[in-house]
């Protein structure tokens, strides 16, 4: 069963959702195959299709993701926050309060994503990275949509990611590191209600040029 969004609704209220996950609600696996039917659809550089994407239920291994993430996650949140002289600065408490709650309480998802694209990147150029990472950050934003229109939410995250943790997580998971690698972990709930509205943004006009910079 899906939301009564427009499309327009859809793309400018799919939020990253943290305090507003429910924790206790089971996600069932056949929304997940839907959801993830339908992100199958983005783009793919040269039609590689060289996603793999793993779902996390098991609570041991959610718990010890958990701990990989905060090993990095925790001193990152306690660093000074940048000071941008705009509008920024004044969501940013929020943002950092949101951010270390998942923090505290990632492994009570009922199920975490980690999409996976053969091949390591490691060192290639900006262009060779773009063409990479091209091919599967837009169907991981077609599933985020798909789990808004169905009263879920989640948040793209990258802190496991840092240092050894993509290697712990792999090592953990069964992931073949030296042929796949991790875009990030995403964990999946249903949203404690659905009336998610538009972020306040910085103007386009601000952020728009014009045939040259």
């Amino acid at each position: 069963m899906t939301l009564d969004l427009t499309v327009d609704e859809l793309l400018t209220s799919t939020r990253s959702v943290r305090k507003r996950l429910d924790f206790d609600r089971p996600v069932p696996r056949e929304v997940l195959m839907e959801c993830l039917d339908l992100a199958l659809q983005a783009p793919t550089g040269s039609n590689a299709q060289g996603w793999q994407f793993l779902f996390v239920e098991d609570p041991a291994k959610k718990k010890a993701l958990a701990d990989i993430y905060r090993a990095t996650g925790t001193p990152y949140l306690d660093m000074p926050a940048p000071v941008r002289g705009d509008m920024r600065d004044a969501q940013m408490d929020s943002v950092l309060s949101s951010a270390k709650y998942l923090n505290e309480n990632l492994e009570k998802a009922p199920v975490f994503l980690i999409p996976c694209l053969e091949g390591r990147p490691d060192g290639a150029p900006a262009g060779m990275q773009a063409s990479y990472w091209g091919s599967l950050i837009p169907a991981v934003w077609s599933f985020m949509l798909a789990l808004r229109s169905r009263g879920l939410g989640s948040a793209y995250t990258t802190l496991h990611l840092i240092g050894d943790g993509e290697k712990q997580a792999a090592d953990l998971l069964g992931i073949p590191f030296d042929r796949y690698t991790q875009g990030g972990l995403w964990p999946i709930a249903y949203t404690k209600g659905t009336d998610f509205k538009p972020a306040k943004r910085l103007p386009a006009e601000q952020l728009t040029h014009w045939d040259t910079w």
